[in-house]
């Protein structure tokens, strides 16, 4: 047994299963994929030698050995709750203002969920949300002092401290009606449908180095700069969307999402230049990101 290799995020797995009595419904709670909560729980019962959950047909159900333990870990997450709290009232976190810069895919998919937790904790605190399409325009924002932090693809230049949000991967689209009913696109399917992309570098650099190293290369057909337009263009039949799966959302009803015959992802974060006071308001919404629990998006649905 290695009480060193427990983390507190296998432990609050354990907490949401115990009331949800469900992997898939602790899933949706906790924002992550089913088989990230079977593999938490999994290398936790490792770690500790004992079986925690029964699975059956009925649910998930925590064993004896399992009820005694996670009353512990419920104990554990409220005092590192406490620990929290005490250290925002010593950095003096009442109120403030915190000018965030994100692509729309964070600003709509995971910034609303960061606002929330922030709200809950300090409800005095201002969020504004500025969306730009590329990171030389919230680097120059960063730089000129218009907004604290951006929630993009993490900085490259070493003059940015950052902080890890999500992977996320690039995925198909196909078209309402296509006749292509794999879960896994082949070579061969992008040369038979046209391609949609963005125009924007996040995306086109590492998706065109892909395409060019088939033989012979394959090219787009279409080069979007709004990701909502992608996803209307595949929604009427006009060729197969390529974009990272959280620019993609939401999908239509009649789309469906399939993994690309190569693997592209892109690093998703918060950014913020290394030698910026930051107010403690700021301070306060990088403490949230850093609680929340968000995991790559599996590459197909």
């Amino acid at each position: 047994m290695n009480l060193g290799k427990v983390k507190l995020s296998q432990l609050r797995t354990l907490v949401v299963i115990s009331t949800t009595q469900n992997f898939s419904e602790a899933a949706l709670e906790l924002n992550l994929s089913q088989s990230t909560i079977s593999h938490s729980i999994a290398a936790l019962e490792s770690e500790l030698g004992v079986v925690l959950i029964s699975r059956g047909r009925h649910g998930a159900t925590l064993t004896p050995a399992g009820e005694a333990i996670c009353a512990k870990a419920q104990q554990m997450l409220q005092q590192l709750d406490d620990i929290g709290q005490l250290a925002s009232q010593a950095r003096g976190v009442e109120g403030g203002q915190v000018r965030v810069g994100a692509f729309r895919s964070l600003a709509s998919n995971v910034l609303p969920g960061a606002i929330a937790k922030l709200h809950t904790l300090y409800p005095n605190i201002q969020v504004t949300i500025t969306e730009m399409d590329e990171l030389r325009d919230f680097q120059q924002a960063l730089m000129e002092g218009k907004i604290d932090i951006c929630a993009t693809e993490l900085m490259p230049d070493e003059s940015f401290d950052s902080l890890t949000i999500l992977h996320d991967p690039c995925i198909g689209l196909l078209p309402p009606n296509c006749p292509v009913h794999t879960s896994h696109l082949t070579w061969e399917h992008l040369y038979d449908y046209p391609l949609i992309a963005s125009v924007h570098s996040s995306c086109t650099h590492q998706l065109m180095r892909a395409l060019q190293r088939a033989v012979p290369p394959i090219d787009l057909a279409y080069r979007i700069r709004t990701d909502t337009t992608i996803v209307g263009m595949v929604n009427q039949g006009l060729g197969i969307g390529l974009m990272h799966r959280l620019s993609a959302q939401p999908i239509p009803k009649d789309v469906r999402m399939v993994q690309l015959p190569f693997q592209i992802f892109r690093t998703l974060g918060v950014s913020w230049p290394k030698d910026a006071l930051l107010s403690p308001a700021v301070y306060a919404f990088l403490d949230v990101f850093k609680a929340l629990q968000v995991e790559a998006y599996p590459t197909a649905g």
